[in-house]
């Protein structure tokens, strides 16, 4: 095959699995702005249909280990049409539930492969783009979560509310199918990591970088759900803005992970450490930024903007370090980081909802931000004081 025959090809490649990372994304994301009909039709308060939501993320941070290590040995081009054909059955059950109980497990089982295919992804955008640029290509992969959030899962709701909820799940699903067929047409047949097997995956929850990438990720990221949760109702209780006005902030928060996402992935590419660390400390100065300009239109517009630049700017560093530092539990190590994403979403939107009763109201989810951002930086540099410590005995030796 001729370079420029390849180079397509990998484009192409990418370009099918930015289109499932924005099938997760959707089913995910769509899920906050219909979930008014989805109460009204399952006959339950909204706060108790707020478990679907849940369970989506419960989905995630179990389905994650459990594929890595059921999969192992599996070649990835093959995984990555299972794991879209599953995404495709959970979103097919979801617009055919008859009753609450039965939309919990459908969300479930949505939930199960969604951080498994954007770790399988990355592993095969990086194998694909080589040495050096092996970020980019991740986050060009990752792009597909930006974009869910900045016109999918608008658009879902906007068909769901003009129509019925169960349409956006349904086309959801039948367009993952597709994807798994544009994925099985561009994708190179890719074997496991030699000598891979469960026990290796299991290896990677032995080696505590993992846990404290994991950790930064958590809460690095926890900010921004803390922020962009409540943001709406800041926006019209402190702010001041009309509340047809407000959804314009989401879209200007969803901009800045766009750019965000681009820039992380190639600031990592130059140094994946430096570029957490640099990330990190604009994100606590962000959130800082945000708690002295609730009151003014503008200034919560540019912190919404870095918000969530800021925080999709770290999503590709810290998959490029998770895939370093699990040696060769490369699956379940890439996988992690959509488990890192859950688990920072309930966290920062809990700490944030706990926040606003008080009576710092919705303005206080800045605080929740940054918070967290610098007990990320803390994890941060105990890792980074490891890692040199390391190589110090290292080259002792």
């Amino acid at each position: 095959m001729t370079h420029h025959r390849q180079k397509i090809r990998t484009l192409a490649a990418e370009a099918a699995m930015i289109l499932g990372g924005f099938i997760f994304g959707t089913s995910e994301f769509a899920a906050m702005g219909l979930l008014p009909e989805m109460a009204k039709a399952n006959g339950v308060a909204i706060d108790f249909a707020g478990a679907s939501v849940t369970s989506y993320a419960l989905g995630v941070v179990f389905g994650a280990p459990l594929i890595a290590i059921i999969s192992a040995r599996t070649p990835r081009h093959l995984s990555i049409l299972v794991l879209l054909a599953i995404g495709a059955v959970g979103n097919i059950l979801t617009s055919l539930t008859g009753n609450f109980p039965m939309l919990i497990v459908a969300r479930f089982v949505s939930g199960l492969p969604h951080g498994a295919y954007f770790g399988i992804a990355a592993l095969i955008a990086a194998a694909m783009a080589g040495h050096g640029r092996r970020a980019q290509a991740v986050a060009r992969v990752m792009m597909g979560l930006s974009i869910a959030n900045l016109f999918g899962s608008p658009i879902a709701t906007f068909i769901g509310e003009s129509t019925n909820w169960r349409i956006p799940y349904f086309l959801l699903g039948a367009v993952a199918l597709v994807t798994a067929l544009g994925c099985h047409l561009t994708i190179p047949k890719m074997p496991a990591a030699e000598g891979s097997g469960a026990a290796k995956e299991m290896g990677a929850l032995a080696r505590p970088q993992v846990w404290l990438t994991f950790a930064i990720g958590s809460l690095g990221l926890s900010g921004l759900f803390a922020v962009y949760t409540y943001l709406v109702p800041t926006l019209i209780s402190v702010t001041g803005i009309g509340e047809q006005k407000a959804p314009l902030f989401l879209v200007i928060i969803g901009c800045g992970m766009v750019v965000g996402n681009f820039f992380g992935g190639w600031l990592a590419d130059k140094g994946v450490m430096r570029a957490i660390g640099l990330l990190l400390t604009l994100n606590v100065i962000t959130f800082a930024l945000f708690l002295v300009s609730v009151h003014s239109a503008v200034l919560i517009a540019v912190a919404a903007f870095l918000a969530g630049f800021s925080a999709l700017a770290l999503v590709a560093p810290l998959q490029a370090r998770l895939m370093d530092v699990a040696g060769h539990a490369q699956s379940l190590g890439a996988m992690l980081n959509g488990c890192a994403i859950n688990v920072a979403n309930a966290v920062g939107a809990a700490l944030g909802g706990a926040l606003i009763t008080t009576k710092y109201g919705p303005a206080s989810t800045g605080v929740v931000g940054v918070g967290l951002g610098i007990a990320a930086l803390v994890v941060f540099s105990i890792s980074l004081k490891i890692e040199r410590h390391h190589h110090k005995w290292l080259s002792l030796g």
